[in-house]
């Protein structure tokens, strides 16, 4: 098969295809056909630049959320079968943890991760458990289900779990254009919320606003927290659903939190480190909540809202795999209004 190899790491120029064998499935295991997987920026070029410290193993595959169709059933893979639609689920549980045990799959510290622990979809085709696989409704394209499980599970555990948002309540979705922040924006909305989208730029709050945001803000060039007082009525939002951690727009979001509200957390590409205005946090009786992942039913919710056409996956455009490098060069450059997706069976030119 065709495969984007990572054989050193370094910059895009490292990624090359080429011609490996065809994946075998192991017992309890299926062979996918990859008709689509998106390119992203923790887990796939941040594995590529360095490795992240995250156990990843040379020579290597990336890509965490492949769909397509199933093309081979191992010895004791059940509940599959040969041309089923399907997603995969990345993390690979250990399911003997005290997490696992107790129904909170998702905080298990003992996680492995297809893209970064094994070879993932950056390929014709990737092997997984056939217990990660969801099926893809009817209805929804390869290329949404790919984007969708990869970010919309993730807003649902942030924002009904860990959050809690009501219906009627506001709130301010940063990065609102990014994968998960897109995802948060449709998320917000399903739940009720009245939501404002927080992006660097004017073009981005316009897909934002298309995207199903309520208002925008284009924290780069306005005051973020001056503006969301001021579409609020002066009152601020009950819920901050953050996932860039940049030093400076951090603290202009966490100020826009209204008495008792909660900022939940989860992605770190915009550095990392942040300051805290803890006289705030206790002050006006505010949480900070971090999470990842998410549960199977969160899946399956997301699932349910992209068949009902609550949920859709923001694509900036769709690259077959011999334009890898290039789309981790257009990642990095920033600027996208949407994910970037491969198709491994495509030739030729890619599609916008």
């Amino acid at each position: 098969m065709r495969a984007v190899v990572l054989r050193e790491y370094g910059g895009p120029e490292v990624l090359h295809v080429e011609e490996v064998p065809d994946p075998v499935a192991a017992p309890g295991e299926v062979v996918v056909e990859v008709h689509a997987v998106s390119v992203n920026q923790s887990l796939d070029l941040k594995v590529r630049a360095d490795g992240t410290n995250r156990g990843t193993v040379l020579p290597h595959v990336l890509g965490v959320d492949p769909a397509g169709v199933v093309v081979a059933v191992a010895d004791g893979a059940d509940g599959v079968a040969v041309g089923d639609r399907v997603a995969v689920i990345p993390h690979i549980r250990c399911g003997q943890c005290d997490f696992c045990a107790g129904g909170r799959e998702e905080q298990c510290p003992h996680s492995r991760h297809i893209g970064v622990h094994r070879w993932g979809g950056y390929a014709e085709y990737v092997t997984a458990p056939a217990r990660n696989l969801v099926p893809v409704p009817d209805g929804v394209s390869f290329v949404d289900a790919a984007v969708i499980l990869r970010h919309a599970p993730t807003a649902f555990n942030l924002l009904r779990n860990l959050a809690e948002v009501q219906s009627g309540e506001w709130v301010l979705v940063m990065g609102a254009t990014g994968g998960l922040g897109a995802a948060g924006v449709q998320v917000a909305k399903i739940l009720g919320a009245t939501v404002i989208a927080g992006a660097g730029a004017d073009s981005r709050v316009e897909v934002a606003l298309a995207n199903g945001a309520d208002h925008g803000v284009n924290y780069r060039s306005h005051d973020l927290t001056e503006e969301v007082l001021r579409i609020t009525g002066g009152r601020g939002v009950q819920v901050v659903f953050e996932n860039i951690s940049d030093p400076v727009t951090w603290p202009k979001a966490f100020a826009c939190l209204a008495h008792g509200g909660r900022l939940v957390t989860a992605g770190a590409h915009g550095g990392g480190k942040v300051e805290l205005d803890v006289r705030r946090l206790y002050g006006r009786r505010l949480r900070i909540i971090g999470g990842a992942g998410a549960s199977r039913q969160d899946v399956a919710t997301a699932l349910e809202a992209a068949r009902e056409g609550l949920l859709h996956a923001v694509v900036d455009r769709v690259l077959p795999l011999d334009s890898a490098a290039e789309a981790h060069r257009l990642a990095e450059k920033g600027g996208l209004l949407g994910k970037i997706v491969l198709d491994p069976r495509a030739r030729g030119e890619a599609t916008e």
